[in-house]
């Protein structure tokens, strides 16, 4: 039996996994409980472990897995959608050939993309290098602009939902609203996704993970080079 608190998280869990394919942030699902401290949510968390509703996954930062709902849990509605949401696609083998299915005119055809690197997402690492590879994505989150993809490297975005290895799909473009996750280059030299951040003259470069500081900067030092549109997992 769940207390109504062990209820409702595991509900909240369950429709952020349906629908983003990552599960809430503590801080988000203290929020949507309404609790004062994220240790609540670390005590729920290990009663509905103990309870075999959930597991968390090993060597994993926030990686939780739904193994059951309660009997009396109807269909879940996906919550509405609150700041920036990755479009997640779980699966295996991305950009390398599947075999070959019948054909259907009337299914959209992937698009190709060019995979141009790899980007810091943790300590810093080179500009963004030339084009090695393309990956195909699906064609609704590629319309309108032009598109690139990067294999994100470090955690310093776990709480967003970005982890090491992940494939980061970004609609290249030189602006970008405060808030957003865009691809930055510092001094034309280190290229790094982060949250955007304005203060005043300065921008600053804002990582979801408690461990990274935020980085401030002149404008004249950081140039915009696109924005996340999509997220993509090889499991």
């Amino acid at each position: 039996m769940l207390t109504r608190k062990q209820h409702e998280l595991l509900l909240f869990i369950d429709e952020r996994l349906k629908r983003d394919g990552v599960p809430p942030s503590f801080e988000e699902m203290k929020e949507a409980l309404d609790l004062r401290s994220k240790s609540g949510i670390h005590r729920l968390i290990t009663a509905l472990e103990e309870r075999g509703f959930i597991r968390r996954l090993p060597n994993r930062a926030r990686a939780l897995e739904v193994l059951r709902l309660p009997e009396d849990a109807q269909p879940s509605r996906p919550a509405p959608a609150r700041g920036f949401t990755p479009s997640v696609v779980s699966g295996s083998g991305l950009g390398r050939q599947r075999p070959a299915a019948p054909e259907d005119d009337s299914a959209p055809r992937a698009v190709p993309v060019p995979l141009v690197g790899r980007i810091a997402a943790g300590s810093p690492i080179a500009a963004i290098q030339s084009r090695d590879n393309t990956v195909n994505m699906p064609p609704d989150l590629v319309a309108g602009g032009e598109h690139f993809a990067l294999e994100v490297r470090g955690d310093s975005m776990i709480e967003a939902g970005i982890f090491d290895g992940d494939l980061a799909l970004i609609r290249k473009g030189e602006t970008a609203n405060t808030g957003e996750i865009v691809v930055a280059l510092i001094d034309d030299e280190e290229a790094t996704l982060k949250r955007l951040r304005r203060k005043g003259a300065s921008i600053a470069l804002e990582a979801a993970n408690p461990a990274y500081e935020t980085r401030i900067f002149g404008p004249d030092r950081v140039r915009i080079q696109g924005r996340l549109v999509g997220l993509f997992r090889r499991y």
